[in-house]
């Protein structure tokens, strides 16, 4: 098929299906002048297609043939307008879970800075002690095997390293 008769059969098959191919744009979600430009995007792509010469006798499969390539290329479009619409701040959106706010995490995060400071400053038997019960959670007894104390001596340590722990984190 010579040059001539090949763009005289597009410009037949674009006059004869622009209307229905736009339809197919408009099915997608685009707007009328949106659809337009899908349909003419997509001749543009199709004129590119080597079997596009081959489709010349058959007009339904180039029909078939350009409403698939203008329903990607209206997709694309819609994506691009999506992309492009202006988004609300990241700040103003709402934390999806209901779990502390960043506030309060930091908060907790000062204290405990906070609390091992303390520790820190406690004598050596009373931190073992407050280690030991509080944090590794052993019971007065296992305490007391463990560091070769009586009971009752571990219990007033733990006692007066509590009471210097709320001192210390009060100030």
């Amino acid at each position: 098929m010579s040059g001539g008769a090949f763009t005289g059969w597009v410009d037949g098959l674009a006059r004869t299906h622009t209307r229905r191919l736009a339809g197919v744009a408009v099915q997608q979600g685009l707007t009328g002048e949106e659809a337009l430009d899908a349909v003419q995007e997509a001749f543009a792509t199709f004129l590119g297609l080597p079997q596009a010469r081959t489709l010349v006798e058959a007009d339904d499969d180039a029909f078939a043939l350009l409403a698939v390539i203008v329903r990607n290329a209206a997709r694309n479009a819609r994506r691009r307008h999506h992309r492009a619409r202006p988004h609300a701040p990241v700040e103003d959106a709402p934390l999806l879970d209901g779990g502390p706010s960043v506030e309060a995490l930091i908060a907790a995060a000062e204290a405990h800075v906070t609390l091992l400071g303390c520790v820190q400053r406690l004598g050596e038997i009373q931190r073992n002690v407050v280690q030991l019960r509080c944090m590794d959670e052993l019971s007065g007894g296992e305490t007391a095997a463990a560091l070769g104390l009586t009971p009752g001596h571990v219990a007033v340590l733990l006692l007066r390293a509590r009471n210097a722990l709320r001192l210390c984190m009060a100030s």
